[in-house]
C-alpha cells in the first residue's frame, strides 16, 4: 500500500512574516547553539557561587565552621567514582562559604529541572525558543515530562556519558580525570550531532523518547478531514509529516511496530526468555543450596574437633607439653571463631613460657582474623590493670603481664600481616610502653610495617615505633591519590615520645592527637589533617607538612627545621619558641599564629598570610617575606635583619622595637659575615609603610634610604 504524502501548503500565512527574522542557520547548527547556551547556563549558575565561596573562604580567617553535611556527602560521592581523593574528616570553612556552596549544588540542579519543565510542557526551552528550535513528539504536540526526561537523562547524558565512564575506566587514561571529560564531551557531542548529520537518522537521545526536533521558523502541515457534519477539521501530524519537517525518513519500524508486524516471533522470544529466566533461577537455588548445606558441614566438623581440643587441653588429661603444643596449634588452624576465643582467653590464663608462646604462634598464624577478639580483651585487661591502682603489688604485677602477652601477640600479628590489615579496627586499644625493663616490659615496635587503613583513633601508642613504616597504601586500584587509598585513623590517638622517622603519614588523619615530644623527622605528612594537635617540643627536622592542616595545634618548642609547610593551613597555631630556621613556609596559611620567642632565621615565607600573627620577640634574619600579608602583625621586638619585604603588605603591622636597620659589623668579628650594602638595598624597596605602627626615626631613616614608602620621607 502507498504511503500516503502530506503535502505542504504555500499560503501567504505558511510563511515567515519578517523574512529579516527568519532563522537562515541550518537546523542541526541551531540544535548545537541552542543546547550549548543550555549547558552554559548550567555551569556558570554553578561556578559563580562556588567560585564566591572560594574567594570569602581564603579572605575569611575568623568564625570558621564545619562544611555543611550536605557538602561532605556530595564530596565524597563524586570522588568515588573520579578516583578522587576522599576527605575523612570534617574541614572548616568560612561561613558565607557554606551557604554559597550549597547555592552551587542546588542552582544547577534547579535551573536544570524548571528547563526539563518547560521542554516538557511547551517543547522548548528560552534557548531552543530564541534559536527557532522545538521538540514535539509523534503527534506533534509537546513531548511531556516523561520523554522529556527519557530524552535529556537518558539519552542525551547517561547513555554517552556511561560509555566515555567505561572506556576510560578500565583503560590507561585512568585516573587522568582530564582524559574522561574528553571523553565524555568528545561522546556527547558525537550522540548529538553525529547521528543525526545524515539525513534519515535521529539522534539516540530523539530516538529514546520517541521525540523530533523541528524547525520553529517553517510552518507545519495542517492536513484536514471532514467529519459526520461536512465539517473540515484538522488532523494530527503523523509521522511521515514529521519527517518532513526533520529531513529524516519512516522506512524503519520502531520497534513496537515489529513486535506487532510479527506476533510469533515476539512470543517465541518471550517464552525463550522466561524458560532461561527460570532455568537460571533453578540453577542459582542449587548452588547457594548446595554451598550453604557445604559450610554447615564444614562447621559441625570444626566443631566436634574443638570440643576434642579443649577436652584434650584440659589439665586433668594429662598431656605433655609436647602433645598440649600440637593440641594448640592444630586448634589455630581450624581458624573459626570459638577457636580464637578460646585462645585468646588461654593465653592469659597460662604461666608456661613455652606454652605462651605457642599459643602466640598460633594466633599469629590466624592473622588478621584474632584481631578483633585480641582487643576485646586487650581492653578487658587494660581496665582491670587500672582498677588495681598504680602502686606495685602481686595483683597488679600479674595483670600487667596478661595484658604484656595480649599486647606481644597483637605486635606479632601486625609485623608478619604487613600490608593484611587495612580496616582493622584498633580503636582504643592500650599498646603504649608500659612496666620497667627486668621485669614485665612491653614496648610496640611496628618498624617497617605497612599500617594502612587500620583505625587507631583514641588508641595509647605512647613511646612506639613506627620508623619508615606506612600508614597510606594505594588501594585496590594500585594508584595514589584515588577515593580508595588505604588510610589509616589516628585522630585522639596518644603518642608521646612515639617514633615515626621517614614514616609515610600523607593524608592521615591526626586530629586532636598527642604527639608531644615525638620524633617525626624526614616523615611525610603532606595533605595529613592535625586540626588540635598537640606537637609540643616535638623533633620534625626535614618533615614534609605541604597542604597539611594544622589549625589550632600546638608546636609550643618544636624543631621545625628544613620542614616544608608550603601551602599548609597553622591558621591560630602555637608556635612560641618554636626553632624554624630554614623552614619553607611558602603560601601557609599563617593567621592569628603565635610565635614568640621563636627563630625564623632564613625562613622562607614568600606569599604565606601572617595576618593578625604574633611575631614579637622572634628571629627572623634573613628571612624571606616576599608579598608576604602581615597586616595587623605583631612585629615587636623582633630581629627583621636582612629579611626581604619586597610586596609585602604591613598595613597595620607593628615595629615598634623590631630591628629592621642592620647593625654596623664589628671589625673583629671573624665569625660572622654581613652582606656588603648593596645586597641589602632592595629589602624595603617599594613596600609602603604608610599604615605601620610604632615606626620610630631609625627605623623610618633606614626605610627611606632604602626605597621604602612612607609619608615623613622626604
Amino acid at each position: 500500500m502507498a504511503t500516503p504524502i502530506v503535502r505542504r501548503k504555500t499560503t501567504q500565512s505558511s510563511q515567515p512574516k519578517d523574512p529579516e527574522t527568519a532563522h537562515s542557520l541550518p537546523l542541526n547548527t541551531r540544535r548545537l547553539a541552542a543546547w550549548a547556551t543550555e549547558i552554559t547556563l548550567v555551569v556558570v549558575s554553578g561556578l559563580v557561587p562556588f567560585g564566591l565561596g572560594v574567594y570569602a573562604n581564603s579572605r575569611s580567617d575568623v568564625n570558621r565552621v564545619p562544611l555543611h553535611p550536605v557538602l561532605v556527602v556530595t564530596e565524597r560521592a563524586i570522588a568515588r567514582p573520579l578516583a578522587l581523593p576522599v576527605t575523612h574528616s570534617i574541614r572548616n570553612v568560612a561561613a558565607p562559604t557554606n551557604f554559597l556552596w550549597l547555592i552551587a549544588l542546588l542552582a544547577p540542579v534547579t535551573l536544570s529541572w524548571w528547563q526539563l519543565y518547560l521542554l516538557a510542557k511547551s517543547g522548548s526551552t528560552i534557548p531552543k525558543r530564541k534559536f527557532g528550535v522545538r521538540v514535539v513528539n509523534e503527534q506533534g504536540q509537546s513531548p511531556g515530562l516523561a520523554a522529556a526526561v527519557a530524552r535529556e537523562g537518558i539519552g542525551r547524558w547517561t547513555v554517552p556519558v556511561s560509555i566515555a565512564y567505561i572506556l576510560w575506566r578500565y583503560s590507561f587514561a585512568f585516573p587522568n580525570l582530564g582524559l574522561f571529560t574528553f571523553l565524555a564531551v568528545l561522546m556527547v557531542l558525537g550522540e548529538g550531532i553525529a547521528l543525526p548529520s545524515r539525513r534519515g537518522r535521529r539522534a539516540l537521545h530523539d530516538w529514546l523518547a520517541g521525540t523530533y526536533t523541528i524547525d520553529t521558523s517553517q510552518a507545519l502541515p495542517s492536513p484536514t478531514t471532514a467529519n459526520a457534519e461536512g465539517q473540515q477539521q484538522p488532523e494530527q501530524l503523523n509521522p511521515v509529516s514529521m519527517a518532513m519537517l526533520t529531513g529524516e525518513t519512516t522506512n524503519t519500524p520502531n520497534l513496537w511496530r515489529r513486535m506487532r508486524q510479527n506476533p510469533s516471533l515476539t512470543l517465541f522470544a518471550v517464552a525463550l526468555s522466561s524458560m532461561i529466566a527460570v532455568l537460571g533461577t533453578l540453577v542459582a537455588t542449587q548452588v547457594y543450596i548446595q554451598t550453604q548445606q557445604t559450610r554447615r558441614e564444614v562447621k559441625q566438623i570444626n566443631s566436634q574437633k574443638f570440643l576434642a581440643f579443649v577436652e584434650k587441653l584440659s589439665p586433668s588429661s594429662g598431656a605433655t607439653i609436647e602433645e598440649r603444643q600440637g593440641l594448640i596449634l592444630a586448634m589455630g588452624s581450624l581458624n573459626d571463631t570459638q577457636s580464637i576465643q578460646f585462645l585468646t582467653d588461654l593465653l592469659v590464663k597460662e604461666t608456661n613460657p613455652i606454652l605462651i608462646n605457642t599459643i602466640q604462634q598460633a594466633l599469629t598464624s590466624v592473622g588478621p582474623k584474632a584481631i578483633p577478639e585480641l582487643n576485646n580483651k586487650n581492653q578487658f585487661l587494660a581496665g582491670e590493670l587500672d582498677s588495681v591502682g598504680s602502686n606495685a603489688s602481686p595483683e597488679r604485677e600479674l595483670r600487667q603481664q596478661r595484658l604484656h602477652m595480649n599486647q606481644q601477640t597483637i605486635n606479632k600479628i601486625l609485623s608478619v600481616h604487613s600490608g593484611q590489615t587495612a580496616g582493622l579496627d584498633l580503636s582504643r586499644i592500650q599498646l603504649g610502653q608500659s612496666g620497667t625493663p627486668g621485669t614485665s616490659f612491653f614496648n610496640l615496635v611496628l618498624d617497617n610495617v605497612d599500617l594502612s587503613g587500620i583505625n587507631f583513633k583514641s588508641a595509647n601508642l605512647n613511646q612506639a615505633s613506627f620508623k619508615n613504616s606506612r600508614f597510606r597504601g594505594a588501594g585496590a586500584d594500585g594508584r595514589w591519590d584515588t577515593y580508595d587509598d588505604e588510610i589509616a585513623d589516628l585522630s585522639q590517638a596518644q603518642m608521646k615520645q612515639a617514633n615515626f622517622t621517614d614514616a609515610n603519614l600523607s593524608r592521615v588523619v591526626m586530629n586532636r592527637s598527642d604527639l608531644s615530644r615525638a620524633t617525626l623527622n624526614r616523615a611525610n605528612l603532606s595533605h595529613a589533617r592535625l586540626i588540635g594537635t598537640d606537637l609540643s617540643s616535638t623533633q620534625l627536622v626535614g618533615a614534609d607538612f605541604r597542604s597539611a592542616v594544622l589549625e589550632n595545634a600546638s608546636l609550643t618548642g618544636a624543631d621545625l627545621g628544613d620542614a616544608k609547610f608550603n601551602e599548609a593551613n597553622l591558621s591560630a597555631a602555637r608556635l612560641t619558641r618554636a626553632i624554624a630556621i630554614g623552614t619553607q613556609l611558602s603560601y601557609a596559611n599563617l593567621t592569628s599564629t603565635d610565635w614568640r620567642g621563636a627563630d625564623l632565621s632564613g625562613a622562607y615565607l614568600d606569599r604565606a598570610n601572617l595576618s593578625n600573627a604574633n611575631l614579637s620577640a622572634t628571629r627572623l634574619t634573613g628571612a624571606v617575606l616576599r608579598s608576604a600579608r602581615l597586616e595587623n602583625t605583631n612585629l615587636q621586638n623582633a630581629d627583621l635583619s636582612f629579611v626581604d619585604l619586597r610586596g609585602a603588605n604591613v598595613a597595620g603591622a607593628d615595629f615598634q622595637g623590631a630591628i629592621i636597620a642592620p647593625a654596623r659589623q664589628n671589625p673583629e668579628d671573624q665569625f660572622v659575615q654581613m652582606p656588603d650594602i648593596g645586597s641589602i638595598s632592595a629589602v624595603v624597596r617599594g613596600v609602603d609603610f604608610s599604615q605601620a605602627k610604632n615606626l620610630d626615626t631609625r627605623q623610618l631613616a633606614y626605610i627611606c634610604t632604602q626605597g621604602g614608602i612612607h609619608p615623613r620621607c622626604p
